[in-house]
Protein backbone atom coordinates (compact mmCIF):
# COMPACT_ATOMS: atom_id res chain seq x y z
CA UNK A 1 0.00 0.00 0.00
CA UNK A 2 1.63 3.28 -0.66
CA UNK A 3 2.14 5.33 2.96
CA UNK A 4 -0.32 7.83 2.36
CA UNK A 5 -3.02 5.67 1.52
CA UNK A 6 -5.98 4.64 -0.80
CA UNK A 7 -9.59 6.09 -0.82
CA UNK A 8 -12.66 4.09 -1.36
CA UNK A 9 -16.49 4.80 -0.43
CA UNK A 10 -18.35 1.88 1.36
CA UNK A 11 -21.58 0.70 2.36
CA UNK A 12 -21.90 -1.33 5.60
CA UNK A 13 -25.09 -3.26 6.64
CA UNK A 14 -24.48 -6.26 8.53
CA UNK A 15 -21.71 -7.21 11.05
CA UNK A 16 -19.01 -9.39 9.13
CA UNK A 17 -17.11 -10.08 12.03
CA UNK A 18 -14.41 -8.93 14.54
CA UNK A 19 -10.96 -8.20 12.45
CA UNK A 20 -8.00 -5.85 12.29
CA UNK A 21 -5.59 -4.32 10.01
CA UNK A 22 -2.39 -3.75 10.10
CA UNK A 23 -2.74 -0.08 8.72
CA UNK A 24 -5.19 2.56 10.38
CA UNK A 25 -8.41 3.06 8.63
CA UNK A 26 -10.29 6.36 8.91
CA UNK A 27 -14.12 6.82 8.23
CA UNK A 28 -16.12 9.79 7.75
CA UNK A 29 -19.77 9.05 7.60
CA UNK A 30 -21.94 10.16 4.78
CA UNK A 31 -24.97 8.45 4.66
CA UNK A 32 -27.00 6.45 7.82
CA UNK A 33 -25.58 5.50 11.12
CA UNK A 34 -22.46 2.87 11.55
CA UNK A 35 -21.90 1.42 14.96
CA UNK A 36 -18.37 -0.10 15.72
CA UNK A 37 -16.85 -1.45 19.01
CA UNK A 38 -12.55 -1.28 18.81
CA UNK A 39 -11.08 -2.95 21.45
CA UNK A 40 -14.18 -3.21 23.54
CA UNK A 41 -15.15 0.86 23.16
CA UNK A 42 -18.37 1.50 21.45
CA UNK A 43 -18.95 4.12 19.12
CA UNK A 44 -20.78 5.58 16.56
CA UNK A 45 -20.37 7.02 13.04
CA UNK A 46 -23.47 9.10 12.45
CA UNK A 47 -23.62 12.10 9.19
CA UNK A 48 -20.49 13.99 9.23
CA UNK A 49 -18.99 11.87 12.33
CA UNK A 50 -15.61 9.77 11.87
CA UNK A 51 -13.02 7.71 14.09
CA UNK A 52 -9.20 6.58 12.76
CA UNK A 53 -9.01 2.99 13.94
CA UNK A 54 -5.42 2.23 15.05
CA UNK A 55 -3.42 -0.97 13.25
CA UNK A 56 -3.89 -3.84 15.25
CA UNK A 57 -7.04 -2.67 17.51
CA UNK A 58 -9.79 -5.34 17.05
CA UNK A 59 -13.01 -3.93 16.05
CA UNK A 60 -16.40 -4.76 14.53
CA UNK A 61 -18.93 -2.67 12.33
CA UNK A 62 -22.89 -2.62 12.12
CA UNK A 63 -25.65 -0.51 10.37
CA UNK A 64 -29.14 -1.82 10.67
CA UNK A 65 -30.24 0.83 8.81
CA UNK A 66 -27.03 0.94 5.94
CA UNK A 67 -24.12 3.50 6.03
CA UNK A 68 -22.34 5.18 3.51
CA UNK A 69 -18.97 6.21 4.66
CA UNK A 70 -15.41 7.59 2.70
CA UNK A 71 -12.96 5.20 3.92
CA UNK A 72 -9.16 5.55 3.72
CA UNK A 73 -6.72 2.81 4.66
CA UNK A 74 -3.12 4.49 5.35
CA UNK A 75 0.00 3.68 6.76
CA UNK A 76 0.89 7.38 7.13
CA UNK A 77 1.73 7.53 11.00
CA UNK A 78 0.30 10.88 11.51
CA UNK A 79 -2.67 9.23 11.70
CA UNK A 80 -1.07 7.99 14.84
CA UNK A 81 -1.67 11.71 16.46
CA UNK A 82 -5.83 11.35 15.44
CA UNK A 83 -6.36 8.35 18.06
CA UNK A 84 -7.14 9.99 20.93
CA UNK A 85 -11.13 9.10 21.83
CA UNK A 86 -11.54 13.33 21.68
CA UNK A 87 -11.02 13.05 18.52
CA UNK A 88 -13.52 10.65 17.39
CA UNK A 89 -16.05 13.21 17.16
CA UNK A 90 -18.59 15.36 14.62
CA UNK A 91 -15.86 16.28 11.90
CA UNK A 92 -14.11 19.72 11.48
CA UNK A 93 -16.67 21.86 8.75
CA UNK A 94 -13.78 21.99 6.50
CA UNK A 95 -12.98 17.99 6.41
CA UNK A 96 -16.45 17.22 6.37
CA UNK A 97 -16.79 19.50 2.97
CA UNK A 98 -13.40 17.89 1.73
CA UNK A 99 -15.19 13.98 2.50
CA UNK A 100 -17.92 14.80 0.13
CA UNK A 101 -15.69 16.80 -2.03
CA UNK A 102 -13.68 13.43 -2.29
CA UNK A 103 -16.55 11.19 -2.35
CA UNK A 104 -17.82 12.70 -5.29
CA UNK A 105 -14.97 12.87 -7.12
CA UNK A 106 -14.32 9.21 -6.57
CA UNK A 107 -17.54 8.29 -8.20
CA UNK A 108 -16.42 10.64 -11.11
CA UNK A 109 -12.91 8.64 -12.05
CA UNK A 110 -11.24 12.22 -10.84
CA UNK A 111 -7.50 10.18 -10.73
CA UNK A 112 -6.45 13.25 -8.57
CA UNK A 113 -8.59 12.52 -5.85
CA UNK A 114 -6.52 9.43 -4.60
CA UNK A 115 -3.20 11.12 -5.42
CA UNK A 116 -3.72 14.89 -2.97
CA UNK A 117 -7.11 13.01 -0.80
CA UNK A 118 -4.90 10.93 1.56
CA UNK A 119 -3.09 13.89 2.13
CA UNK A 120 -5.32 16.48 2.42
CA UNK A 121 -8.14 14.71 4.87
CA UNK A 122 -5.08 14.13 7.40
CA UNK A 123 -4.24 18.08 7.36
CA UNK A 124 -7.72 19.01 7.59
CA UNK A 125 -8.48 16.62 10.45
CA UNK A 126 -5.49 17.38 12.92
CA UNK A 127 -4.15 20.60 12.00
CA UNK A 128 -0.43 20.75 12.31
CA UNK A 129 0.03 23.19 15.15
CA UNK A 130 -2.02 20.60 17.12
CA UNK A 131 0.27 17.54 16.26
CA UNK A 132 2.88 17.16 19.01
CA UNK A 133 6.29 16.92 17.58
CA UNK A 134 8.15 13.86 17.78
CA UNK A 135 11.07 13.90 20.08
CA UNK A 136 14.46 14.99 17.90
CA UNK A 137 17.32 17.02 18.14
CA UNK A 138 16.12 20.74 18.63
CA UNK A 139 17.96 22.06 15.41
CA UNK A 140 15.59 19.75 13.43
CA UNK A 141 12.77 20.41 15.58
CA UNK A 142 12.98 24.15 14.37
CA UNK A 143 10.99 23.25 11.24
CA UNK A 144 8.03 21.27 10.50
CA UNK A 145 8.26 19.26 7.16
CA UNK A 146 4.83 19.87 4.80
CA UNK A 147 4.71 16.18 3.43
CA UNK A 148 1.82 17.18 1.62
CA UNK A 149 3.39 20.42 -0.31
CA UNK A 150 6.80 17.78 -0.40
CA UNK A 151 4.58 15.38 -1.98
CA UNK A 152 3.00 17.45 -4.99
CA UNK A 153 6.82 18.88 -5.52
CA UNK A 154 8.07 15.25 -5.57
CA UNK A 155 5.17 14.79 -8.35
CA UNK A 156 6.43 17.51 -10.53
CA UNK A 157 9.82 16.47 -11.02
CA UNK A 158 9.40 12.66 -11.31
CA UNK A 159 11.42 13.35 -15.25
CA UNK A 160 14.67 14.40 -12.82
CA UNK A 161 16.74 12.02 -10.83
CA UNK A 162 15.56 13.16 -7.54
CA UNK A 163 18.01 12.61 -4.39
CA UNK A 164 17.99 12.73 -0.35
CA UNK A 165 19.39 16.12 -0.85
CA UNK A 166 17.03 17.34 -3.48
CA UNK A 167 13.86 16.53 -0.91
CA UNK A 168 16.05 18.13 2.02
CA UNK A 169 16.50 21.59 -0.02
CA UNK A 170 12.91 21.94 -0.96
CA UNK A 171 12.42 21.66 3.66
CA UNK A 172 15.25 23.69 4.62
CA UNK A 173 16.75 20.64 6.41
CA UNK A 174 19.90 19.48 5.61
CA UNK A 175 20.16 15.86 4.17
CA UNK A 176 20.65 13.50 7.09
CA UNK A 177 18.16 15.82 9.17
CA UNK A 178 15.55 14.88 6.34
CA UNK A 179 16.66 11.52 6.40
CA UNK A 180 15.59 11.00 9.76
CA UNK A 181 12.58 13.17 9.97
CA UNK A 182 11.27 10.74 7.59
CA UNK A 183 11.99 7.75 8.99
CA UNK A 184 10.70 9.18 12.11
CA UNK A 185 7.59 10.83 10.76
CA UNK A 186 6.54 8.84 7.49
CA UNK A 187 8.10 5.27 8.80
CA UNK A 188 10.68 4.62 6.05
CA UNK A 189 13.66 5.68 4.60
CA UNK A 190 13.70 8.89 2.60
CA UNK A 191 14.04 6.91 -0.85
CA UNK A 192 11.84 4.50 -0.47
CA UNK A 193 9.14 7.31 0.68
CA UNK A 194 10.08 8.60 -2.61
CA UNK A 195 10.09 5.43 -4.42
CA UNK A 196 6.64 4.69 -3.10
CA UNK A 197 5.26 7.93 -4.13
CA UNK A 198 6.46 7.55 -7.43
CA UNK A 199 4.67 4.11 -7.57
CA UNK A 200 1.55 5.05 -6.09
CA UNK A 201 1.38 7.91 -8.84
CA UNK A 202 1.95 5.34 -11.40
CA UNK A 203 -0.47 2.92 -10.08
CA UNK A 204 -3.07 5.51 -10.14
CA UNK A 205 -2.61 6.27 -13.67
CA UNK A 206 -2.24 2.95 -15.00
CA UNK A 207 -6.18 2.57 -12.73
CA UNK A 208 -7.28 4.88 -15.07
CA UNK A 209 -6.31 3.27 -18.46
CA UNK A 210 -3.32 5.57 -19.50
CA UNK A 211 -0.64 3.48 -21.15
CA UNK A 212 2.28 1.86 -19.49
CA UNK A 213 4.32 3.65 -21.99
CA UNK A 214 2.63 7.06 -21.29
CA UNK A 215 2.60 6.52 -17.68
CA UNK A 216 6.38 5.60 -17.52
CA UNK A 217 7.30 8.91 -19.46
CA UNK A 218 4.87 11.20 -16.62
CA UNK A 219 6.86 9.23 -13.70
CA UNK A 220 10.28 8.94 -14.60
CA UNK A 221 10.46 5.19 -15.10
CA UNK A 222 13.47 4.72 -17.63
CA UNK A 223 11.39 2.62 -19.83
CA UNK A 224 7.65 0.59 -19.63
CA UNK A 225 9.57 -2.67 -18.78
CA UNK A 226 10.99 -0.92 -16.04
CA UNK A 227 7.54 0.73 -14.77
CA UNK A 228 5.93 -3.06 -15.44
CA UNK A 229 8.70 -4.92 -13.34
CA UNK A 230 7.92 -1.89 -10.13
CA UNK A 231 4.28 -2.44 -10.68
CA UNK A 232 4.84 -6.45 -10.58
CA UNK A 233 6.92 -5.95 -7.44
CA UNK A 234 3.96 -3.99 -6.14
Amino acid sequence: MDTTGSLSLRRYGASLGSHSHGHFQVLLGLAGALDLEVDGRGMRVAIGGGCVIAPGAHHDFEASGGSLCLVLDSSDMGWAHCTAPALQTALPPPTLTLARYLASALQQGRPLAQVHGPALLLEAWLPSSRIPAPAEDASARRRAIDWPALRQWAALHWHQPLSVADMAQQVHLSPSQFAARCRAEQGQGAMAWLRSQRLGHAQLLRAGGMAVAEVARRTGYRSPSALTAALRRG
